[in-house]
């Protein structure tokens, strides 16, 4: 199972993937968790530790530079990446965790090299590997190229009840659908009432409508780490299959 979820900055997104980690795990399957976003809270609310987070792929310069071999403007779009998610990555149980790292727009200096190790390692995560993977996207797909995107088996997209947040979903799934990604779903998060139901099911009537995940104050009060026994990854299981829309 090779599962993206994106959405815009503070939907609960990573809670959505940490969850879906867990769920996996506890089913006996061993996961790859990547963490896609440049905010990098997925080791946090899996409950890494500081000095357990792996080191960011895109600084690992000298790595990148050997492999793709930049010499200017050219470099390879398809570097050696097989060794990279053991050997740079945390593991802890069945749950292995990569983090992508931010790569710097703008500026001096050609970044192009840096996305292209991001882009192809990604690809061989989704195409090569048998775990399951579970990435925590930004608000958008900037690592999935068209390969990797026909490999994504669920394209979630965690929305709650604002016009921002809607609109960001709308943006993001035109962009997923462009990639010819099939299986694309909305997940309505931190819902307090059916008129938050309403709401959004009234205002993104384009996208499939997955169910929604009621508000866990719980959850706010957990100071970032994910509890394996929370009421939130109970929710958030059954939506995921299909067993409730409330």
């Amino acid at each position: 199972m090779k599962i993206a979820v994106s959405g815009k900055g503070g939907v609960g997104k990573t809670s959505v993937a940490a969850g879906l980690v867990i769920f996996f795990k506890k089913q006996g399957k061993r996961v790859i968790a990547i963490d896609a976003d440049p905010d990098a809270n997925l080791a946090a609310t899996l409950g890494f530790s500081v000095s357990q987070r792996p080191a960011p792929i895109s600084e690992l310069k000298k790595i990148i530079l050997e492999r793709t071999g930049e010499v200017g403007a050219f470099f390879k779009l398809n570097p050696k990446v097989d060794d990279i998610p053991d050997k740079f990555s945390a593991k802890r149980g069945d749950i292995r965790l990569i983090e992508m790292g931010t790569v710097k727009k703008g500026g001096s200096g050609c970044v192009c090299p840096e996305s292209a190790f991001l882009k192809a390692l990604l690809s061989h995560i989704f195409l090569n590997r048998d775990e399951v993977v579970v990435v925590d996207m930004e608000a958008g797909i900037e690592h999935l190229g068209r390969g990797t995107a026909q490999s994504v088996e669920k394209f979630l997209i965690v929305v709650e009840p604002n016009n921002t947040s809607l609109d960001t979903a709308k943006k993001i799934n035109s962009l997923a659908e462009g990639l010819g990604i099939k299986d694309i779903s909305a997940i309505g998060n931190k819902i307090r009432s059916d008129k938050d139901k309403d709401f959004i099911a009234k205002n993104l009537n384009d996208i499939k409508i997955q169910g929604y995940i009621g508000l866990d104050e719980a959850l706010l009060n957990s100071r970032g780490i994910l509890p394996e026994d929370s009421e939130f990854i109970k929710n958030l299981v059954e939506v995921f299959n299909g067993k409730t829309n409330g």
